[in-house]
């Protein structure tokens, strides 16, 4: 899921690749240096003086359009997820089924995890920095409002594809999130996309089998 709120990165480039210099891009480079190394690093191990020297900004910069680490925190998740939804609705283009739908989420996702990170794909970086973050944190339903918004959407598509049955496509929706973490999660720990290949296989036979 370059990782700012106005633009995704295309397949292949790396998240996070931020624009020029240019008067009024401040901010923009500055999340996007955030998200390379939030995602490269870690939420916690990464400080603001390795955000401002990635990014070719002065510290005062960083003040001048975030609050604090934590606002910077939080930017980084919403772009994370407009990220996301940028390549979810590029691969909706020409969809015309509910199946096709149901398998373009899949493909958003493994569409994430074929950029060129700069340690490779290390799973989903919502989830990871929601690992990082307390309970009760507002980052953490960010990041839960992300994973419901992709349950929603898939249960939207079988909705299409079982509209008489709305409590099986819900059921069914859970059931493919489920797959999609899962693989997610394997992916990232193996660094390479090869689990979400085999979810989208998966769950393009069983929407056969419908």
């Amino acid at each position: 899921m370059s990782d700012t709120p106005t633009a995704a990165s295309r397949p292949g480039q790396a998240p996070g690749k931020g624009p020029g210099k240019g008067p009024g891009k401040a901010r923009a480079r500055l999340l996007a240096a955030a998200a390379r190394r939030f995602y490269a690093d870690g939420v916690s191990a990464t400080g603001i003086d390795t955000i401002t020297a990635e990014a070719g900004v002065a510290k005062m910069s960083l003040y001048n359009n975030f609050s604090s680490k934590a606002d910077l925190v939080m930017a980084y998740l919403d772009a994370r997820h407009e990220e996301w939804l940028g390549l979810y609705r590029r691969r909706l283009e020409g969809v015309r089924d509910g199946r096709g739908g149901v398998l373009a989420v899949f493909d958003a996702y493994a569409d994430h995890a074929a950029f060129a990170y700069e340690h490779g794909f290390r799973g989903c970086g919502l989830l990871n920095a929601a690992a990082e973050l307390p309970a009760g944190h507002e980052g953490r339903d960010v990041v839960r409002r992300h994973k419901e918004e992709v349950e929603s959407l898939l249960r939207g598509h079988l909705g299409e594809l079982l509209p008489d049955r709305p409590e099986e496509a819900a059921a069914l929706a859970e059931h493919l999130s489920f797959l999609l973490e899962g693989a997610t999660a394997r992916a990232g720990l193996e660094g390479a996309g090869t689990r979400l290949q085999h979810a989208r296989t998966m769950a393009a036979n069983l929407l056969d089998r419908l």
